[in-house]
């Protein structure tokens, strides 16, 4: 088993005041990273440098959510989400993402910048979790994964329109109310 498929089922935790950081360039290469990347992710700062953010992805997180991601942050805009990431030594850990571009003074796109924070347990056990597996689930029916990448983002299109709200709303009040989010 290779490195990047290798997963113990152990997830890990970080503090509720920590903060993840971590800055790339245009094509999503790790520029920065800070101490508590490092420490929870389980990579040095020389294992990162220059590697692809992808290095962290999880295989359970759902690609049409990192589509998502990038298509909303390369168009200059930010956006909050949940991502499940992969640790070096296989275990996983969850965050609640603010992702955004870094601009010079002319306002022309440099890279991309990234604050994790502690995710609720609660939204992630009862909203995320239970979407993200759908949406993970629905891309492996397919063989070719171009088909499955789109049937999931059909999927995530058709969950938004029905709640009359982009994934950034969606993600920002799914913890209010009674089951507002997922169900």
């Amino acid at each position: 088993m290779t490195q990047e498929n290798f997963l113990t089922d152990t997830e890990r935790h970080f503090g509720e005041d920590d903060l993840i950081v971590s800055k790339t360039d245009l094509k999503g290469h790790i520029i920065y990273a800070n101490r508590t990347f490092l420490e929870i992710s389980g990579y040095t700062e020389q294992e990162v440098m220059g590697q692809p953010h992808s290095l962290i992805r999880h295989p359970d997180m759902p690609r049409c959510i990192y589509k998502l991601l990038w298509d909303t942050i390369q168009k200059g805009e930010e956006i909050f989400a949940y991502v499940i990431n992969r640790c070096k030594n296989g275990d996983h850990y969850w965050v609640y993402a603010h992702i955004s571009p870094t601009t010079d003074t002319s306002g022309q796109v440099l890279g991309y910048h990234s604050n994790r924070r502690v995710p609720s347990r609660r939204i992630l056990d009862e909203a995320i979790i239970p979407l993200y597996q759908e949406l993970k689930t629905t891309e492996q029916k397919y063989q070719n994964r171009k088909q499955g990448l789109e049937a999931s983002q059909s999927m995530v299109s058709a969950f938004l329109a029905e709640r009359n709200m982009a994934y950034d709303e969606f993600v920002m009040t799914v913890g209010q109310g009674p089951r507002r989010g997922y169900r």
